[in-house]
């Protein structure tokens, strides 16, 4: 038994409960647990039947959920959440919570919890009947036989929806013979490979590099929506429907009807499925139906609380939604009200727990039991307090249990422990506690608990130190990470090396004396049309500008101007580089100040810290304090999405420059989110001997003359401001460290005021969607760059929305929102009308506090009016774009855009990321004019939006945006046209080459060769179906150097795709070898009139004695203009085979030659 169940079931109280339940005495008051306590009532009580915990808030549930599973050392308690009701058509919405759910409810029902978590609201919506789930479960195991088109079918039916490539949870996709797909209730996808119809193998592979991992025997999928239906039945239920509805709005509704029998009939999935629970399942079923154990209420009284809340909010939207004609009698009964949970409850045996006994309930109590429990205060790490504590329970006979963080630290623990006379010994198995001994245990709890009945008590670390979090592979560098990003689609603008820009039309199957081969078309100008052989892809890249596609001129084929063209922009860029470099190797020669080693305050500092660190965020602060341990000045970007803890590791630095006794300034571009990072920092910093001032408009002119004359004398340690900090007036006493926040606000001509302010300081800058030319900056390998990609842990994810503009809806989400007291922005991106639309919604909402705001307002009003929101004074801040960079109001949690498809990707991506900061639910709606033609471009936009509701990361969305919008004008204006006259990828080649030969490097040519053979060499379309991947197995098989590289390839074809056939492997093979003939010099192979042409403009003797000893009458060498070696083929020789001889022998005298010299 584990000792946590030990040390309760011997409590009185306990034994009371315990008999209650045996013997069936309901309802029972259980009084004086708190928290904790709960928590370990409910982790004793779990045996083999399930419990279900009522909490009044979700987050409530979830902390009682992590620390019985913290206790059992088991997944034993799951969460139940609340999901989101869409009883619109609405184009996409992210089904994270109900997938959470059927989760929740799949391990139930194959016993593999013991207790399930959830809010009371969680508990009063209906949910998928048990005989449903059990039946549209499907089991896979090796060795069963399958038919993959039925299977395709029953997956849609269960919610699952088909893709090219597996992603996100409830998608799958077939490749021939494979079938991936992502089961809701597990955390990773899994490929499972068929032989014939027979399963071969099951393995879970990884989303990001798509390959397998660990091999499974068999896995269960779960639905993916609670509700199931089939689309012809629900059609025919619906029209049954439709005839039944009379009453005034009797039209509306059989329209709305009616639209959804259409989507039905036409074999569309309804995002708004749960709409029609009534007519698919009848009776509402309950998550009591999944339970046979005993039913805990946890705070009743807050339970009821927030069940009226939940009951007035539903009425309330489903009155609106019954005005709208959406809903009718008949639809109806989406939430079970309180009452009747009760009775539900009832026939279990009821437990109420609360902190002390409360008479509000009333509720006739059969037995009453009370408990004697305290809690502890959470153990902040600080060695000495804690052995006081522990001597102190010692020496009153108690028994112990610390909870402290991390496996690692254990041992280092217990060391001193003992060495400070306190006996302790390691959790494990059969370790048992004893008086005035202590049980170690990695982990930690909400808090500490101490009864002293039976005198035990647990000490815990804060729940900061969370060691159960998911490990994240190490990512590949990131710079390059982000070149390869192009998926070129057809119609795409590409550009050609060595002609120009064109449009990419798609890849062609050719076939020339019965050979097939696959060539890239590309259209140029008029009717030119270019075929290229596959294996030169890599001389084509996506067109990315800085405009739309549509004002690009396509060159024309064989006419000089490309040629023009490319040099001009070499020029310009050869100018830039020289700039840039000279500013660079003046950083580089000069020398800053080398920072300490970490020390003990450092330590201390971090440890306070109240949440858990990413794993990039750990990556980038050691990347950060490395560079400032170096005696060069650092420059380094670090780039993360909003509210993904940059602040953090900004202030971890600036403290470590401090303890060197040096000064460090916070630049921010606005007197807002200056004041922000001054609260934010006298938070971080009140138990330290720091002085931070902060420098901006909110200092009146007399405090800012002495807040100047302290930093002379270096009595200030951190300065937080504006762009006030580079006056001239403002003079540090010593500058160690500049820290510039939303860096990509200042312009160009700001920044390298700074730089020459800085020079010899190290400079950090924090950056949510990296700027371009910054990437460059970080590709070009000029400047560093850390990368935080893992949102922090209690973030949830923000619910999105894409609907079109319908006002109803709209007000609906403002009035929701409102009324859990939280506030609203409302973007409006057009100054003009910005005031109307404020009349409008003040109308529609008479009571609530409506202020706007835009661009053209001056700083001060705009203080003001931050102020007020952060404040709450103001309930719904109408704004243009404004907010994307503003400020962090915790409070603001649902986001409404206007003709959300005019913005730039990255745009809604940042503004997106202004809700859902704090531990509640954020919601955005994207919202766009019904009847409106979106553009090409719009629809791209929205569509990324729509993919990324269900998995998106901001990094890549930038990306996206770079490529949609292009890279804009941040090269100043001077670049710019030349950007946009070849491209952005080919710039930043041209720029890149620029500055390596500024540098002085010589930079490194590829040596290309062009093959041109007679061998089936392509990927044929049945083995892989999708262009997109097609293309990208295209160019890395283009990539392929060495044997080692051709295994690896051909280990990742066979995982994704199955055995690679004939062709494939002959187009590795022509890539393998037309590599090697490169590096020889080789320039070119091809093959006309019965020989093979190798042109190379030097051959050693020894090579051309070997080659003529070979090829005995059968070789040419010609000398003359293009020199070459031809060699007449054999009827007998397959062309590759003799290609492949002819490049080895060329190669191994090589070597020979390059021995001589080298050893000479």
């Amino acid at each position: 038994m584990n000792i946590f169940s030990t040390v309760f079931t011997e409590l009185a109280g306990y034994k009371s409960v315990r008999e209650a339940i045996d013997k069936n005495i309901s309802p029972v008051s259980v009084t004086g647990l708190s928290h904790i306590h709960r928590a370990h009532l409910i982790h004793a009580l779990s045996g083999d039947k399930i419990n279900l915990v009522i909490t009044g808030s979700e987050a409530e549930a979830k902390k009682l959920c992590d620390d019985i599973n913290a206790m059992s050392g088991l997944e034993s308690a799951v969460l139940f959440p609340s999901k989101e009701y869409v009883f619109t058509p609405v184009d996409s919405t992210n089904h994270e919570y109900e997938h959470m759910r059927i989760s929740a409810l799949s391990r139930a029902v194959s016993g593999k919890c013991s207790v399930i978590c959830a809010s009371i609201e969680a508990v009063m919506q209906p949910t998928i009947p048990v005989g449903v789930l059990i039946a549209s479960g499907i089991e896979l195991q090796q060795g069963q036989e399958v038919d993959l088109t039925q299977l395709a079918v029953t997956l849609s039916k269960c919610g699952y929806q088909r893709c090219e490539k597996v992603e996100g949870a409830s998608q799958f996709s077939i490749r021939g013979s494979i079938l991936d797909i992502f089961p809701v209730q597990s955390d990773k996808p899994v490929r499972i490979e068929l032989w014939g119809d027979e399963i071969d193998s099951i393995s879970e592979f990884e989303t990001d590099s798509q390959r397998r991992t660990d091999p499974l025997e068999k896995i269960g999928i779960s639905p993916a929506s609670e509700v199931l239906y089939d689309n012809a039945e629900l059609a025919e239920k619906i029209e049954a429907l439709c005839k039944k509805v009379r009453g005034k709005r009797m039209e509306l509704v059989r329209e709305h009807l009616g639209a959804d029998v259409h989507r039905l009939q036409s074999g569309e999935i309804l995002a708004h499925g749960m709409k029609y629970y009534p007519l698919v399942y009848g009776e509402p079923t309950t998550v009591f139906d999944y339970i046979d154990g005993t039913v805990l209420f946890s705070d009743y009284s807050d339970v009821m609380d927030n069940a009226s809340g939940v009951t007035t909010r539903h009425n309330e939207d489903v009155k609106i939604l019954m005005e709208d004609g959406q809903l009718c009698k008949g639809l109806d009964g989406y939430i079970i009200e309180l009452p009747q949970i009760q009775n539900i409850a009832e026939k279990h045996v009821c437990l109420y727990m609360s902190s002390f006994v409360q008479g509000g309930e009333r509720i006739d109590y059969r037995r009453l039991v009370s408990f004697e429990a305290m809690q502890t205060a959470p153990w902040s790490g600080e060695m000495k307090q804690l052995v006081e504590d522990l001597t102190d329970f010692r020496n009153r006979g108690y028994r112990m249990i610390l909870a402290a963080g991390s496996e690692k630290t254990l041992s280092i623990i217990q060391q001193d422990l003992n060495d400070d006379g306190i006996p302790c010994d390691i959790a494990g198995e059969g370790v048992e506690l004893h008086k005035g001994r202590v049980v170690l245990m990695s982990g930690s709890f909400a808090g500490g608990f101490e009864y002293p009945e039976n005198k035990t008590v647990l000490i815990t670390q804060g729940r900061s130190m969370d060691s159960a979090r998911k490990k994240r592979r190490k990512k590949k560098n990131k710079a390059e990470e982000i070149r390869s990003l192009a998926d070129i689609t057809e119609g795409d603008l590409v550009v050609h090396s060595g002609h120009g820009i064109g449009r990419f039309i798609g890849i062609r199957k050719l076939e020339l004396e019965g050979v097939t081969k696959d060539y890239i078309t590309i259209q140029y100008a008029g009717t030119d049309k270019l075929y290229i052989p596959v294996t030169q892809l890599d001389m084509v890249s996506k067109y990315i500008g800085p405009r739309d596609d549509s004002g690009v001129k396509l060159n024309k084929l064989s006419s000089n101007e490309w040629q023009k063209t490319r040099n001009n922009v070499k020029h310009a860029v050869k100018d830039m580089a020289h700039e840039l470099i000279a500013l660079y190797a003046k950083r580089e020669k000069s020398v800053g100040f080398a920072f300490y080693p970490d020390d003990e305050i450092q330590r201390d500092f971090e440890e306070r810290f109240p949440y858990v660190e990413t794993d990039d965020q750990l990556q980038s602060i050691s990347e950060i304090k490395a560079d400032m341990e170096r005696a060069r000045p650092m420059e380094r970007l670090l780039c993360g999405d909003v509210g993904f803890g940059k602040t953090e590791v900004a202030l971890r630095a600036a403290m470590k420059c401090v303890l060197a006794g040096k000064q460090c300034a916070i630049l921010a571009p606005t007197t807002v989110l200056a004041w922000q990072h001054y609260q934010t920092a006298l938070r971080r910093f009140e138990h330290f001997p720091v002085k931070v001032e902060l420098l901006s408009r909110y200092r009146s002119p007399k405090q800012q003359e002495e807040i100047i004359k302290k930093l002379k004398q270096g009595r200030i340690d951190i300065l937080i401001g504006t762009h006030k900090i580079i006056q001239k007036s403002v003079v540090f006493k010593d500058l160690g460290l500049a820290i510039i926040d939303e860096e990509q606000r200042f312009g160009v001509a700001h920044k390298e005021k700074f730089k020459e302010s800085f020079t010899g300081v190290d400079v950090l800058m924090l950056s949510a969607t990296p700027i371009p030319r910054t990437l460059n900056m970080a590709m070009s390998g000029i400047r560093d760059m850390s990368v935080l990609e893992e949102p922090p842990q209690d973030r949830y994810p923000v619910q999105t929305y894409v609907i079109e503009y319908n006002i109803g809806t709209l007000v609906q989400a403002i009035v929701r929102e409102l009324r859990r007291g939280g506030q609203v922005y409302y973007i409006h991106n057009r100054v003009e009308t910005i005031q109307a639309c404020a009349t409008k919604l003040q109308q529609l909402l008479p009571e609530a506090r409506i202020a706007y705001a835009h661009g053209q307002m001056s700083e001060d009003q705009m203080s003001d009016i931050w102020e007020q929101l952060v404040e709450h004074e103001i309930d719904i801040l109408i704004c243009t774009t404004i907010i994307e960079t503003g400020v962090d109001v915790p409070n603001v949690n649902t986001l409404i855009i206007e003709d959300s498809d005019r913005f730039g990707l990255s745009q809604l991506y940042q503004l997106r990321g202004r809700v859902g900061r704090s531990n509640r639910r954020g919601y955005a709606y994207f919202t766009y004019q019904r009847d409106k033609v979106l553009t090409e471009v719009a629809t791209k936009r929205l569509n990324a939006m729509r993919e990324f509701t269900q998995f998106g990361s901001g990094f890549r969305i930038a990306l996206r945006d770079l490529e949609i919008r292009g890279a804009g004008s941040i090269l100043g204006g001077r670049q710019h046209g030349h950007m946009e006259a070849v491209g952005y990828d080919m710039y930043l080649k041209l720029l890149s080459e620029a500055i390596a030969e500024e540098k002085g490097e010589i930079p490194e040519k590829i040596p290309e060769c062009l093959v041109d053979i007679q061998i089936d060499a392509h990927i044929p379309e049945t083995y892989i179906s999708s262009l997109n991947q097609r293309i990208d197995m295209y160019r890395k098989i283009m990539l392929v150097n060495e044997d080692n590289d051709k295994t690896d390839l051909i280990d990742e074809l066979i995982d994704r795709y199955g055995e690679p056939p004939k062709s494939v492997l002959g187009l590795i093979e022509v890539s393998l070898l037309r590599n090697k003939a490169a590096h020889l010099g080789i320039t070119e192979i091809s093959q006309k009139n019965g020989a093979m042409y190798f042109y190379t403009e030097y051959l050693g003797p020894e090579q051309i004695a070997a080659l003529s000893q070979a090829y005995k009458g059968k070789i040419t060498f010609n000398g003359m203009g293009k020199s070459y070696v031809s060699v007449k083929i054999s009827p007998k020789v397959k062309p590759f085979d003799m290609m492949k001889d002819t490049v080895e022998i060329v190669y191994q005298n090589r070597a020979k030659e390059n021995k001589n010299t080298d050893s000479q």
